[in-house]
């Protein structure tokens, strides 16, 4: 079975009337073997987040998966108007608003991708991957080039207060500092009333850094350095 998020293999749509005798060069070929990426010219915000590797944690081996609107829309609505994420994403309501929310992000220029977060091949929580630096963030902390932010809710009740979100969170801020070489460090901006999201940041090696007023909250700026990812 495929993992979550692959596309099965189209079925051959031709014709006798519509082959191509393709000669591929041979330094192609050679890379199509090989399985590295093809050079690339374009400047990806998030530098190819959907190719990144899953990461063993010790609750499973867990992935982020770019969320595709026809697959995963009535599962994060649905998480969206649970009365505990609700207080704090404020996207309760019809699959209309939630859709809306990621069609803002999957529609715009890859400065915030939003995905599943995938535990042992199971859909259990939601993340979006943004680029702190280039977010209205910004305006409120002394941003560096390439900062990466963070939000996460856990989607099931039973998932939560247990620990598996400090144990996503280190991960997910390792997948970041593992694949964005630029980064120099990971950021959250928690509501400062939510606590347990608070500690479960302190608990992944983030540190409260400062609060700050933003225009629908005071929050918490979390920080998880790469220089000290290995100590905390």
């Amino acid at each position: 079975m495929p993992p979550y998020g692959a596309e099965p293999p189209a079925a051959p749509d031709r014709s006798p009337d519509d082959t191509l005798d393709l000669h591929l060069p041979e330094a192609f070929l050679a890379l199509l073997s090989s399985g590295e990426r093809f050079p690339s010219t374009d400047d990806d915000l998030l530098d190819h987040l959907a190719d990144w590797r899953p990461a063993d944690t010790p609750a499973g081996r867990f992935a982020l998966v770019p969320v595709r609107l026809d697959r995963d829309l009535p599962l994060i609505a649905h998480w969206m108007n649970d009365p505990a994420v609700a207080a704090f994403w404020e996207l309760q309501g019809p699959e209309s608003v939630t859709a809306a929310h990621l069609r803002a992000q999957l529609d715009g220029d890859g400065r915030s991708v939003p995905c599943l977060g995938v535990l042992d091949a199971t859909p259990m929580s939601y993340f979006e991957i943004y680029r702190a630096d280039l977010d209205p963030l910004a305006r409120h902390y002394p941003a560096r080039p390439h900062d990466t932010g963070i939000h996460l809710l856990i989607g099931g009740a039973a998932d939560r207060g247990r620990g598996i979100g400090t144990t996503l969170l280190r991960a997910v801020a390792d997948l970041v500092l593992d694949h964005r070489p630029r980064c120099s460090r990971v950021l959250a901006e928690p509501d400062l009333r939510n606590t347990p999201s608070v500690a479960a940041f302190l608990g992944a090696g983030f540190r409260l850094s400062a609060e700050v007023d933003l225009p629908d909250k005071r929050a918490a700026l979390m920080v998880r350095d790469r220089d000290l990812r290995d100590v905390l």
